[in-house]
Parts: C-alpha cells; structure tokens; sequence
C-alpha cells in the first residue's frame, strides 16, 4: 500500500515538556532537556512527537490556558530552542506536532483582554459574552446565562462586575471560549497556525476541537443542558457545545487555509470527547479533508460510571467491544488514533495491568494488544519504561485543577474525604504529569536502553515490527474471543508480494496461566512476544516457531504469530480459555 499516508505507519510518542527532562536544574523539564534526548527517542524507533503546550501561559491548567500562541514559555526556553529541537528531530528523521489549543484561551491573552475591557471593544465578539438571565441578580448563583456546568466543576460562565455580562468557559474560568462564529476569530486561528508550519512544525494535535462549534440561536441565546446527578445544581450543556452545528464546516475551512497545497501533508488529530463512530468517520474520511483521525474517549471511560470520579471494576469484554466497534467503524472510511495513556490519563499499567510483580509483563502485554490494533500508536512519555502511578499521600501532593476542584466540591457536599482521595489516585491526571515517581531507582531509561527483557526493548521491538510488517499498518481486522473475559485474542490480515500474510494477536489479561487452543496456528512463526524463549532470548521476527507450552499463556503474556494464508482462507479457531463459559479474570 504505498500510496497510503505516511502517518499510517508510524508511532507518536507524546512528551509533557515540564516533566519530561530538566536540563537546567531547575526542576522543571524544558526544550534544552528535549533535544538533550533526541537520541533516546530515535533509538525507541518513534516518527513523530507531540509536544504538549509550551507557549506562554499563567499555567492555571497546566499550559493549556495560552496567553500567546507565537512564543515559548520563557519557563520552556525560547523559540530559538524550538528550531533547534525541529532540526534536531528532523535530521533523525522524526516529525514534529505541536499542541493545539483554540476552543479557548487563557484570560491574560491579548484578545480576551482586549474583550474585556470594553463592551464596545472590536474584540467583544470574539469570546461568548451575555447578560444574566433575565429577571435574576447579576452575580448571583442562578443568574448564569445557561445552566451549564464546567468540565471543572461549577458553572460555565464567569461574571464581570465591570461591564455587567458573563463569559462562556467550559473548563477554567481562566480559560474564556472563543467564538468561532466569528470569522475574524478564525482567520487570526489560522494565521497563527501557518506562522507554525512555515517554522517547520509537522502538524497539530487539536484539543477538544469538536467544541469550536456552539448551538447559537437567531437572537445569540444558548440552550439550557439537562440536569444529571453528576452535574446537579447545574446542567449538562454538551448538546450545545459537542459536534456542533458547523463544527466541519470550520475544519473544512482549517484545512484549506491552512494545510492544502504543502509540499508534505501534515499530521492533524482531533482530540474529541464524546464523538460517536459515525461522527469520527465524517471527520476522517479522506474526501472531506478535514482531519487525519481522531482521539475517542469511549474506551477509558469503561471503568467510570456516572462520572471519572466514580470508578468502577474493569471488565475486558467491554473493552473488546469498544475497540472493536470503533475498529470496524472506520474500516472502509477513517483512521484510528490508538492509545492507553497521555497527560490526562492515569498510568496503564497500575490502571488495568499489574504494576506490581507482573509490572514488565503486563505493561508489554498491554502495549503489543494496543499496538497490533488497526490505527496510529500514542506512545505517552515513561509509558516505553511501564510507568505506575503516583503514590499520592494526601491532597497537598496534588497540583491539577481538575482534581483540587473535584476534591472541593465533593468534600464540601459531604463525602469521605478519603473515598475522593482514592479516586484521586485512581484517575487524577497529576499520575502522568508531575514530579519524579519514587520507584525511579527501578523504573528508569538508563537500566532499561540495553536490557533485552525491559519494557523499552519490547517497545522497541514492537515498533519495529510496525515499520516493517505492512499487515500490522495495513491490514485488515477481526475479533475473536468477544465475551472471553481473560484473553483478548484478534487477526490482522493483509496481501502483498507474499501472499496473504495473517497476525494473530493473543494477550492475557490475568495473572494466572490460561488456555487458548489455536487451531491451524500450529507451528506457525513467532514474530513478537513479552517472554523469553528457553534459552532466554525474546522473538525477533527469524521465523523460529514457538516452542513455549501449545495452547498455553502465561500471566499477562502477550504473543504475535505469523502465516502466510491461502487466498480466502478464514482465521483459525480459538477455543475460549474457560471452557463453556468466558474467563474471569
């Protein structure tokens, strides 16, 4: 398939620049500590990396407030430093995509200060303002223009005493929308955004871009949301805001203004919450050229119930489901973005694997089931050494928005507070995001890089396997095993020069041996898996076949076999690994 998008075929590793590497010694990672790294980067094998914001910012969400999207961060080093890193990167090969951040700014940006400071200010449109509702005390809880409720607790609208009017901010009340209504909004968006490419950046991941579009009514009002038992005083207003009524208009408008033309098509991913299968296909497909694929969030809601704060047991069945229903979704039409981890989600391995004894094997298990899927990889930053969680003592130690609200919130309306703190730990984005994790003796690049038996040999293997197997890129997909709670089990099909080459998939989610008989796989190639063979060394695509126990996985063991299929053929039976009933884990 050579005439499929370059991007098909590669991994993005995600780094969070202030805790990725400090180059200064000043505790905080920086652009200097990035390219001082570059090398660990290649030798992983990944093409692109995705730089979370570095602009300038009052960093009330962790950067994603921006006060200027044309600078650096003088905490992150300088713009000089930015092409360094570009040149850095590029000559080893590997791509460059900068964060994105435009359904909102920071209230210290120009623009909004502009908005503010006058009702009549040429800049007013350019963010939601509107006056209290009518009949109701400016100020006063009720008086919002709408019910709706902020992704970080509260309402979504601000009160300005100045000028008698709220502003729209669906996360911090720092964070002031803007109106992409307004098309001089969006031409200063998309001016901004050449200035980057034309600087050499590769590409953008957008962040929450199915927002940009909200249900404006002819007199400017927006619709009330309904009320839940999650967002009780106030409503759920993503009718008004998700996938909104000109939301690919707006893209469509983003990709010609900005990216066609170029020389090198760009990377450009929408980070979406809430999209369904059949909105990311419209937003995917090729022919509309609006966006390379998009971040779903359906999968790591699985183990949430009414809200992220409510955490519930994880059932793997429900995850085949999800991946699997998103897998064929996009098949004909679309492309997948494939992920465990980034830098609002916990770690994986403490999530869903064993970060305990089986800390190596269930983070390389997890890693090759998400990898061999159909779609583009997220590597997150310390996932490639199997990351755990932060052991968070107390809520002192917590630095997010998002949680210290949530915490204050829910104590205040009277909940343990030791029950929201082990919801804290379980789901707090500072997991991923702040300081060195205490287990850094065992969890390191530097007794990792030349371990064969390490996560990041297996990571390291495991991209290569994408780089030079079309069926992984390429290939077709099918489920099996859909209600077997223990084994997860897929192929992967594809024809090329050498017939119809078939992947099987194989990982176990448990810590305990389990059966999984393979029909017609016998004999069959080992290109990949995360234990050694008898004489302790791992699969390395020779061909050799496997000789571990027929039938048979380990805790947490992850195998990928290889044949080569007579055209039409059907994938081998697997037989469930409880016999008459599905595993448990």
């Amino acid at each position: 398939m050579t005439d499929a998008p370059w991007w098909r075929s590669a991994v993005v590793y995600q780094i969070y620049p202030r805790s990725f590497a400090d180059s200064d010694g000043d505790g905080i990672g920086d652009l200097r500590g990035i390219i001082d790294r570059v090398d660990h980067l290649a030798r992983l094998g990944v093409d692109v990396v995705w730089l979370s914001p570095i602009y300038p910012s009052p960093q009330d969400d962790a950067g994603y407030d921006i006060s200027d999207y044309e600078n650096v961060d003088p905490t992150f080093g300088s713009l000089a430093d930015v092409d360094e890193l570009i040149a850095a990167l590029h000559g080893r090969g590997i791509k460059l995509v900068m964060d994105l951040v435009v359904n909102h700014t920071s209230d210290e940006h120009s623009w909004f200060v502009e908005s503010r400071s006058d009702p009549r200010s040429d800049k007013r449109d350019w963010y939601f303002w509107r006056p209290p509702r009518p009949g109701m005390e400016p100020g006063q809880p009720g008086a919002e223009p709408t019910n709706w409720v902020s992704f970080f607790s509260g309402p979504a609208w601000e009160y300005d005493p100045a000028s008698g009017e709220y502003y729209l901010h669906l996360f911090a009340r720092k964070q002031p929308d803007l109106n992409w209504e307004n098309p001089q909004v969006r031409a200063a968006v998309y001016r901004m955004m050449r200035g980057w490419v034309e600087r050499g950046v590769d590409g953008f991941r957008m962040d929450v871009v199915n927002f940009i579009s909200k249900v404006v009514g002819p007199d400017g009002a927006l619709p009330d949301g309904i009320v839940t038992a999650a967002t009780s005083p106030y409503g759920d207003g993503s009718a008004g805001f998700i996938c909104g009524p000109r939301v690919h208009e707006f893209l469509a408008e983003m990709h010609r203004e900005v990216f066609a033309g170029l020389d090198e098509a760009p990377i450009t991913v929408g980070e979406m919450p809430g999209v369904t299968v059949e909105q990311a296909v419209l937003f995917t497909d090729p022919a509309r050229a609006e966006l390379d694929m998009v971040f779903q969030f359906e999968h790591v809601a699985l183990d949430q119930g009414a809200s992220k704060w409510d955490v519930r047991p994880f059932r793997l069945r429900d995850l085949k489901a999800s991946f699997g229903r998103w897998q064929a979704g996009l098949a004909a039409t679309g492309w997948n973005s494939l992920y465990w981890n980034n830098h609002d989600q916990p770690r994986i391995v403490s999530r869903w694997g064993d970060d305990g004894i089986y800390r190596v094997q269930s983070a390389t298990m997890l890693a090759t089931v998400l990898h061999l899927h159909r779609g583009t990889p997220y590597v997150y930053q310390g996932e490639e050494l199997g990351m755990r969680n932060m052991p968070f003592g107390s809520i002192a130690e917590f630095r997010d928005i998002e949680s210290l609200n949530h915490y204050a919130v829910a104590v205040a309306r009277g909940e343990d507070p030791e029950h929201v703190l082990a919801a804290l730990r379980a789901m707090g984005r500072d997991n991923a995001r702040i300081p060195v994790n205490p287990d850094y003796p065992e969890v390191n690049a530097a007794v990792q890089v030349d371990d064969p038996g390490s996560v990041f040999s297996h990571y390291r293997r495991l991209i290569s396997l994408r780089h030079t197997e079309p069926t992984v890129a390429h290939g077709d997909f099918t489920m099996l095993l859909p209600d077997d709670d223990a084994v997860y089990a897929f192929t992967r099909r594809y024809s090329d020069e050498r017939g119809e080459v078939e992947l099987l998939v194989l990982g176990n989610f448990t810590g305990e041996k389990v059966d999984a008989e393979i029909d017609g796989w016998a004999g069959a190639e080992l290109v990949l898996g995360n234990y050694p063979d008898a004489s302790g060394r791992y699969p390395d695509g020779s061909g050799t076949p496997y000789d571990g126990e027929a039938g048979a996985l380990r805790p947490w063991e992850a195998r990928v076999h290889r044949r080569t299929c007579p055209s039409g053929s059907g994938p081998g039976l697997i037989r469930p690994s409880r016999p008459g009933s599905p595993a448990g884990r």
